[in-house]
């Protein structure tokens, strides 16, 4: 290798994708990533990414407009994976181009797989933008102290410890301590999204505290938005996705943690699905990873329907 030459540089020349005498380079991994969004698996989006390059190629020059690009992608999209694919790529290009960002809200109770269901969701619909209510009740506590906002100091399970005045005999306290946990942290987590949509940037949030009814969206405007409960309804199965925790975490998450506050984690999530069904919010039994972002992929194409049919959105070529 001779001097000043960069490892891995092609001697291809580069593509250039143009818009507004602005150009960035053409890369087939991020439009792989992005044709995911329509539920098209990684191996084969990457094939018709490889496609639309080899056509950019082949009609000659380096320099593609976006609308070009657009056209050139559901072209090979279509002849390759079928209509199917195509209108999900149409429908997700559509809702960029009219500014409607997707606010896709994951809750759950602790251990139930949202944060991987959030990430992999994140990954394949190309939103950057991935945030946790943990995170921000982090924040909120390097705020707040303990004397002032007791409940924020706590996991969301054992935030029964925080309750100094005792209550009620039929009440449950780690319920009660818990609720006021989650209007806390949704203070938080409201000013994080409308920053996101102020931006016009697409976001997925995750955590437990986001429990059906508790966050005001009617400000959101036309927002795209989904809230997902996820659930495991199998007590068993449950419990070891906290086992497979702590052997990820190289036991920084101890199984036996969870397992002391098994209890109050499954009363929470009774608490979390009751009021998913007073809301109609969308609950999915996390048995199968795959199968719970698809049908979380299903569910947003079915709003995006909606937005369009009741902004009169004209399917196909424009």
């Amino acid at each position: 290798m001779t001097p000043g030459t960069l490892r891995g540089h092609s001697e291809t020349p580069g593509i250039r994708i143009v818009s507004d005498g602005h150009g960035v380079p053409f890369s087939k991994g991020l439009l792989a990533q992005s044709l995911t969004a329509t539920g098209l698996p990684p191996d084969r989006a990457y094939l018709v990414a490889m496609e639309v390059e080899k056509r950019i190629r082949k009609a000659g020059g380096l320099g593609i407009a976006v609308d070009h690009l657009h056209a050139l992608v559901g072209r090979a999209l279509g002849e390759m994976e079928g209509s199917d694919y195509l209108a999900r790529y149409e429908k997700w290009t559509r809702s960029g181009v009219m500014h409607k960002p997707a606010i896709v809200l994951i809750g759950g109770a602790t251990g139930v797989g949202k944060s991987t269901i959030a990430s992999q969701l994140a990954n394949r619909l190309g939103i950057v933008r991935l945030i946790s209510t943990d995170s921000i009740r982090q924040v909120m506590r390097t705020f707040f102290s303990e004397q002032l906002m007791p409940a924020i100091h706590y996991s969301s399970f054992n935030a029964g410890a925080a309750i100094r005045v005792p209550v009620g005999k039929n009440l449950d306290p780690h319920l009660v301590a818990f609720v006021e946990q989650v209007e806390m942290v949704s203070v938080g987590v409201k000013a994080v999204i409308d920053r996101a949509l102020e931006e016009g940037t697409s976001m997925v949030v995750e955590g437990v505290h986001l429990v059906p009814g508790f966050l005001d969206s009617t400000t959101w405007g036309e927002a795209v938005v989904l809230p997902v409960t996820v659930a495991v309804s199998d007590a068993e199965l449950h419990m070891s996705h906290f086992l497979v925790r702590e052997r990820d975490t190289d036991g920084r998450r101890p199984f036996t943690r969870y397992v002391e506050h098994f209890d109050e984690i499954r009363r929470i999530q009774d608490f979390i699905l009751s009021r998913a069904r007073a809301e109609g919010t969308l609950v999915v039994d996390n048995v199968d990873i795959d199968d719970a972002v698809a049908s979380t992929v299903d569910t947003l194409y079915e709003l995006i329907d909606v937005a369009e049919d009741a902004a009169g959105v004209v399917e196909g070529p424009q």
